[in-house]
C-alpha cells in the first residue's frame, strides 16, 4: 500500500500551525512536514501535516464548524517518570487542563494521554493481583506518578 494515513485535528481558531510547532517542539523526533492554506470558497482554510515522533498528523484549520472533543486523544507512552512530568507540565501550561488517569487536554484543546511505560507492564500484568492494585491506584491520580503505582502494587 503506498498511501499515508494521517489523524487529521480539526482546528477552528485559526492557531493550527501554531500548534503544530508546539507538539514538534515537545517530541523528539517529530517535524513539520508541509503547510498548505487557500480558500475554497467558504473561508479561509490551512492544512498542516507533521509527524510527533514518526506517526504523521494532520491539522485542518478551518473554522467553526467542528469542536474537538476526547473521543480522540494522542497517546504517547514516555520512558520514565521525568520525561512524563515534562510533557504533562508543557501540555497542561498556558490554559490546558488536567483530567484522570494520565489524560489532559491542552492549551488548543486537543486531548492527550501521557504515561510511563511501566503503567502499561504493571497494568496488564499476567498476575491478575499486580494488575488489579496497579488498576486501582491508578485509577486515584491525575498525572501518572509510576512511584505511587509501584508501591501500591507492593502492598
Amino acid at each position: 500500500m503506498s498511501s499515508t494515513i494521517r489523524t487529521c485535528l480539526w482546528f477552528r481558531d485559526g492557531r493550527g500551525q501554531e500548534a503544530a510547532a508546539f507538539y514538534c517542539s515537545l517530541i523528539p523526533g517529530s517535524r513539520v512536514e508541509t503547510i498548505f492554506s487557500g480558500d475554497a470558497g467558504h473561508g479561509a482554510f490551512s492544512v498542516i501535516n507533521f509527524s510527533l515522533g514518526g506517526v504523521p498528523y494532520q491539522i485542518l484549520d478551518a473554522g467553526p464548524a467542528f469542536t474537538l472533543t476526547e473521543a480522540v486523544s494522542i497517546s504517547v507512552a514516555t520512558d520514565d517518570q521525568s520525561e512524563t512530568d515534562r510533557l504533562w507540565a508543557a501540555l497542561t501550561a498556558d490554559g490546558g487542563e488536567e483530567s484522570v488517569c494520565g489524560w489532559l487536554k491542552d492549551r488548543y484543546g486537543v486531548s492527550w494521554q501521557v504515561f510511563p511505560r511501566r503503567l502499561t507492564e504493571l497494568t496488564t500484568s499476567a498476575d491478575k493481583n499486580v494488575s488489579a492494585k496497579a488498576m486501582a491506584a491508578m485509577m486515584k491520580q491525575r498525572k501518572i506518578d509510576i512511584a505511587e503505582i509501584e508501591a501500591a502494587v507492593r502492598g
